[in-house]
């Protein structure tokens, strides 16, 4: 009999890791009406109508917000689809994505 069977296996899980989140980021401008970025906000990321407000607001007085955080994919996704719904309208409403810490 050999001396491989009295040792105990050991299993070796495969470490998965899960996907980095990266942020959707609202930058303000000075052209786009806020009622048409509270009704992106909605539309795109599900917001209430207070929640929408107070992005808007917050990104208004600093300058960015952060909107939402989400895998790589979906945050890219969003953004471009909010951001292009500011163009078909005329704006120049930017969204725009980066790594979360």
């Amino acid at each position: 009999m050999s001396d491989t069977s009295t040792r105990p296996r050991t299993r070796t899980k495969p470490k998965t890791e899960r996907p980095k989140l990266h942020k959707v980021i609202l930058v303000n401008d000075d052209y786009t009406p806020r009622e048409f970025v509270v009704r992106v906000l909605k539309a795109e990321f599900r917001m209430s109508e207070d929640q929408a407000y107070r992005v808007m607001i917050t990104a208004h007085r600093r300058g960015t917000c952060v909107v939402a955080v989400y895998p790589r994919d979906v945050a890219e996704t969003k953004a471009t689809r909010a951001t292009d719904a500011g163009r078909r309208a005329g704006f120049p409403l930017l969204f725009t994505t980066e790594p979360e810490e």
